[in-house]
């Protein structure tokens, strides 16, 4: 029994804490950096709250399909081979990820949650760990809840969530490693990193958890040649304390963060920002030049024209 989840945060300093120092993207970052006993906190005290939540999402799933998903079609699925059954679960859940992961930027009220994410400023493997609990659990429950309906294997699904937890320590990490010539197909350090750039030219891309080709299809996709994320965060910075951040979605106005992309069929730029910020901040740099970057995503010539 390992409710703070000991056993993989040594497993993962052991593998990832070295590989940071030989392939980093940011080589002058430390590796005791600035807030990293904040995201400890994050790590050992969110895991416990995260597993109940997702353990009554799933519950529920459970008791609402057996009322609506015919028995035979979850049989059919389940009984498919583990080789034909990871992959569905795999691009089922990204897609549910995807779009969650895009509401909470789109959705003032909801964006309250997913701004403590955004608030790390130096990113590492232990960065995917600073999370609100309520944004992670409704965000992977609904990842999860069409493969439970469904009917897919306990096992696929364990391997499933075994990959995403990996995967996800792993694309946060400062690791200058881009999948090439896989890059616009799986998600790595080199795209999730432009996610959490304050680039104004990159903010609201790269909303995929695992599959970089779901942005590639949704026009989301910003991943510019011989150029890497250098700056990291939110319009102003957000206090750097684990209590802090917890009811920091409760106490703040959604309408003092920089406004998020919207969602589509709302007339919208998808990059903008309003005039007022939220406390304890200061600006961000000014953007760089659009025309430097090669986004794969068509920005409007109104957004094109905001950056010129």
């Amino acid at each position: 029994m390992d409710p703070f989840g000991l056993k993989f945060i040594f497993i993962a300093a052991l593998i990832f804490v070295p590989l940071e120092r030989l392939f980093a993207m940011h080589p002058g970052q430390r590796t005791f950096r600035r807030d990293w006993g904040n995201d400890l906190v994050f790590l050992l005290l969110n895991a416990v709250l995260i597993r109940l939540g997702l353990l009554a999402i799933v519950a529920a799933t459970i008791f609402a399909a057996a009322l609506i998903v015919p028995a035979s079609l979850q049989t059919t699925i389940g009984d498919l081979p583990v080789w034909a059954q990871l992959p569905l679960v795999i691009v089922l859940s990204d897609l549910g990820f995807y779009w969650t992961h895009r509401m909470f930027h789109a959705v003032p009220w909801l964006w309250r949650f997913h701004a403590v994410h955004h608030s790390i400023e130096e990113l590492d493997w232990l960065a995917a760990a600073r999370v609100h609990p309520l944004d992670q659990i409704v965000t992977k429950g609904v990842a999860l809840l069409p493969v439970v309906a469904l009917g897919f294997s306990e096992w696929v699904i364990g391997i499933y969530a075994l990959l995403y937890q990996w995967q996800s320590v792993f694309i946060h990490a400062n690791l200058c490693i881009g999948f090439r010539p896989f890059r616009l197909l799986v998600a790595s350090p080199e795209f999730h990193h432009w996610h959490h750039s304050n680039d104004r030219e990159a903010r609201d891309r790269n909303f995929a958890g695992q599959l970089s080709f779901l942005d590639a299809l949704f026009g989301t996709l910003h991943m510019p040649r011989e150029r890497l994320p250098q700056t990291y965060g939110l319009d102003r910075p957000m206090q750097q304390r684990y209590a802090m951040q917890m009811i920091y979605p409760f106490v703040s106005d959604s309408d003092d963060q920089y406004r998020p992309a919207v969602l589509p069929g709302l007339e919208k730029p998808a990059l903008q920002t309003v005039a007022a910020h939220p406390p304890f901040a200061s600006e961000r740099p000014e953007p760089a030049d659009v025309a430097d970057a090669e986004t794969v995503g068509v920005l409007s010539s109104r957004d094109a024209a905001a950056h010129r």
